[in-house]
């Protein structure tokens, strides 16, 4: 697969990636660039979203609706880049994992994950790394390097689009179509670019996803919720794990800063939650920590009131992970009484743990690889 280095060629030629930028940003280029009005700046920059975002094209020569001389002078100016895709990896199971390189040390992974949605999901990253230290969670363990510009959320997409062939977007028989926001970082402590990406990823004349198709997962950074859902209107997932103040403190920390209490009322109150629009609570199944019959009792009185799906996660093992996964027979007793408290409460069958794309492992095995060879670099 081609790919193009997002941060490295763009600054080599000194030319600015347009790749990522929002309907405004490429406006005032336009007019800053080539002294256009605001009416002929927003014009080419119209022209030049459906080129970049609907057709997926990276060459000025083949803008064809462009005039000769503005192609010439865009490419003195301007490269339409993606980032380099330096490793890809396919499962077993036909999931797909990037490990996308943003600059020099600074890296992020994404996961494509077939027939999940409507025909197929991606994973993206929000930030490098992260704070929340939950500890059940791989990525968690990694110290927060920065967040992730709009642009950088935006290539991510782009870039997948590219390996699964998905241009010109909106086609018939798309893969790609639903987003979700659960890869690395907390969507919700880089909640401006974020909402600006979605703005960019659900754009009908561009990439065109419908924002009821777009999922940002939190862990519960509670302030931030109500304007997640008044800006971008898009789905809401909770990464919950426990009943109780005291277990939770334990696996998501966050949970000492904004407690159970708290994250409910903010639930009930997220704009748009329905019965048609209901909100996701992501469980990982723990053996022996949080799976009885017991909690799941307690589950369907705490989330009373909140037009609610719940996703049972198997735990996905990783290398001194301090737990266990539920066995199988716990985990369907559990979803059963959910099931007959009148919940949906399907359990998320474990993909792409072969080359570590399961949920909560994301970048662990590329940083340890990456690390091990330096090791033997400098041995050698």
């Amino acid at each position: 697969m081609a790919t193009l280095d997002l941060s490295a060629r763009p600054a080599d030629k000194g030319l600015s990636n347009l790749a990522g930028l929002t309907r405004g940003e490429l406006a005032a280029l336009m007019g800053e660039t080539f002294g256009l009005d605001a009416k002929k700046a927003r014009m080419r920059a119209s022209q030049l979203w459906r080129w970049i975002y609907h057709y997926g094209q990276t060459d000025f020569s083949a803008m064809t609706d462009i005039s000769k001389d503005m192609r010439a002078g865009l490419s003195e100016k301007f490269v339409v880049a993606r980032p380099e895709v330096t490793e890809r990896l396919v499962s077993v199971d036909g999931t797909r994992k990037y490990l996308i390189r943003l600059g020099p040390g600074t890296e992020v992974e994404c996961v494509f994950i077939p027939d999940v949605g409507r025909a197929g999901a991606l994973c993206v990253s929000s930030q490098v790394g992260c704070t929340l230290a939950c500890t059940f969670c791989h990525t968690g363990t990694q110290k927060l390097v920065r967040n992730l510009t709009a642009a950088e959320i935006v290539n991510q997409v782009m870039a997948v689009k590219d390996d699964l062939e998905e241009w010109p977007s909106g086609g018939e028989g798309r893969r790609l179509s639903n987003i979700v926001f659960m890869g690395m970082g907390e969507p919700l402590y880089n909640l401006d670019n974020v909402s600006q990406a979605i703005d960019v990823i659900s754009d009908n004349e561009g990439i065109s996803l419908s924002r009821r198709r777009i999922t940002v997962s939190t862990s519960g950074v509670v302030p931030q919720m109500h304007r997640l859902g008044e800006e971008t209107s898009a789905m809401l997932a909770i990464s919950l794990h426990a009943t109780n103040d005291k277990l939770r403190d334990e696996l998501v920390p966050i949970n000492r800063k904004y407690n159970i209490a708290e994250l409910m009322d903010a639930c009930r109150n997220y704009p748009g939650a329905s019965n048609a629009r209901r909100i996701t609570f992501e469980y990982v199944m723990l053996k022996g920590v949080n799976d009885t019959d017991a909690e799941a009792r307690e589950l369907v009185k705490l989330l009373k009131g909140v037009p609610a799906k719940i996703n049972l996660i198997p735990f996905n093992p990783w290398p001194g992970a301090p737990y266990e996964c539920s066995s199988w027979e716990r985990i369907e007793g559990f979803a059963d009484i959910l099931s007959r408290a009148g919940y949906a409460s399907p359990i998320r069958t474990p993909r792409g743990r072969d080359i570590f794309a399961a949920c909560g492992q994301l970048k662990s095995e590329s940083v340890k690889k990456r690390a091990s060879e330096a090791r033997k670099e400098r041995t050698a």
